[in-house]
């Protein structure tokens, strides 16, 4: 098994707990990246606080299931450890952290609003194979690093800078929003034979009782350029 087989596995391993972590919170309720293994229990005094909840409305869901135009893979390309992200549609650039998994098998997740996260068992941002991004809706009553992620459009391009300078170009395919119990994990984070990648945030109705969205929003990409070292 080479390395990029078993980064893919990896990926499949840890998608139960990546599909549902990347939600918005507060600093007080969102503790580590448990994700839904136990819901989050909300004491009766606390559940007025207004840090439970959402400030701002969440954008309208514009993206759809299928391609607004189709798109012409460009070939993988090495391995470098990606450091920042550009979508300059929704008006993203952030730096990026390394987010592994916790000795519960869940995926670790950004401490606070920003920045986003990749994930450090999936292949790098342009190599074959879905590279993964996550980030938060929200956070603490402010919109996080992913607040416009369900606004994206397909046509909209990704910008992955990585640690050898060099760039990895992804054109957005298809945005489409899951319930959470109903998350398809093969088409997210199964083999493609191409160079792909995962942009996934939470979406859809926050629930207060357990401090989650019931939803995730994921933004579908493909390779189309890329600029050497």
């Amino acid at each position: 098994m080479n390395r990029t087989t078993r980064a893919r596995v990896a990926v499949i391993a840890a998608v139960v707990a990546l599909g549902v972590t990347a939600c918005g919170g507060s600093p007080a309720k969102t503790t580590g990246a448990a994700g839904l293994a136990a819901p989050v229990v909300v004491p009766a005094a606390a559940a007025a606080s207004s840090d439970l909840y959402p400030a701002l409305s969440l954008p309208p869901l514009t993206g759809s299931e299928l391609p607004l135009v189709p798109i012409i893979d460009a070939p993988p390309i090495g391995r470098s450890v990606p450091v920042r992200v550009e979508v300059p549609s929704i008006g993203v650039d952030s730096n990026l952290m390394d987010l592994g998994l916790q000795a519960d098998g869940s995926l670790q997740v950004p401490p606070g609003g920003f920045p986003a996260g990749w994930y450090t068992g999936a292949p790098t941002p342009g190599e074959l194979g879905p590279a993964i991004i996550v980030g938060h809706v929200d956070w603490a009553g402010k919109g996080g690093v992913f607040y416009r992620l369900r606004s994206i459009k397909p046509g909209a391009l990704v910008t992955v800078v990585r640690a050898d300078t060099s760039t990895a170009v992804f054109m957005v395919s298809s945005v489409a929003e899951y319930q959470k119990d109903g998350f398809p994990t093969d088409k997210v984070y199964g083999n493609t034979t191409n160079a792909a990648l995962r942009l996934i945030t939470c979406g859809g109705v926050f629930n207060p009782k357990i401090h989650h969205y019931e939803d995730d929003i994921v933004a579908y990409a493909e390779l189309v350029s890329s600029t050497p070292a």
